[in-house]
């Protein structure tokens, strides 16, 4: 069967997200509706999807995440797309991100990075998700990042983990100076906001996040913008498709579809 190309769809390997105070959040992993949403959408459209992640290891879904409230309410839709998910052979057994690489970043026409607490564990400053970002960005690919996704638009960073390490310790400026020359500097994006995670903190992870996904992103140099909490937000600035959160999925689908069409004609005609 022929397929429309293909999509590489990164995920967290990470059991554990480090909080304030020496707390740990271990149901950190990936969003159900941010991962699912998109990527049925994406299979439905004829694309082709490969996962992949730092260890090659299946990801963790965050529990929190598989509950009607982020499918309109539909306790039915949930148990659809749960489904779904478990019938994701790739989901279950990822690629490593570093044979993504050495297999050919060329084959792939979108990268996309769904949420939840995982991309902030290791995707933010892993070299090998940063060497992907920079493939799409320098053959401007689109790259549709939703809700904690963002945040791996760091890992573009060659030093990625120092500005991390900066973050995390409160050196706003050491983190400015450090992420200088970053590739999106002046990219219009979004990204979960301050007052949703600062909701989120005591329902969800019972504890304070190192540092705030927007802040972050900001202080790196992208030209954040976020709605209020829970609105659906998504903005489109050269190669970069971002939604601020959950209830962003379908709109950011309603950008990345098109984006991947356009840049198909785009590379026939050449």
């Amino acid at each position: 069967m022929t397929t429309k190309g293909k999509v590489l769809v990164l995920v967290s390997s990470g059991r554990g997200l480090p909080l304030k105070d020496g707390k740990v959040y271990k149901g950190a992993g990936y969003y159900l509706n941010e991962l699912t949403v998109p990527v049925r959408a994406l299979m439905k459209e004829g694309y082709e999807i490969t996962f992949a992640n730092p260890k090659g290891n299946t990801p963790q879904v965050d529990v929190h995440s598989e509950v009607a409230d982020f499918f309109a309410g539909d306790a039915t839709k949930l148990e659809d797309y749960m489904l779904f998910r478990d019938g994701l052979t790739g989901l279950r057994d990822p690629m490593r991100i570093a044979d993504v690489i050495a297999s050919g970043l060329d084959q792939y026409d979108a990268v996309f990075v769904p949420g939840g607490h995982g991309p902030m564990i290791d995707l933010l400053d892993d070299p090998d998700a940063g060497t992907v970002m920079r493939h799409f960005h320098e053959t401007s690919k689109p790259t549709a990042v939703l809700c904690h996704g963002p945040i791996s638009l760091l890992s573009a960073l060659p030093n990625s983990w120092e500005v991390v390490a900066a973050l995390a310790a409160g050196d706003v400026a050491g983190a400015h100076a450090k992420a200088k020359g970053w590739i999106y500097a002046g990219y219009k994006m979004t990204i979960f906001s301050t007052a949703e995670e600062q909701q989120r903190e005591p329902l969800e992870i019972e504890g304070k996040v190192l540092f705030y996904p927007d802040f972050a992103l900001r202080t790196a140099g992208g030209d954040v913008s976020v709605l209020a909490p829970w609105s659906s937000y998504v903005l489109q600035d050269r190669e970069l498709i971002s939604g601020q959160n959950p209830f962003s999925d379908q709109a950011l689908l309603k950008l990345l579809l098109p984006a991947l069409s356009e840049k198909k004609k785009v590379v026939s005609a050449a």
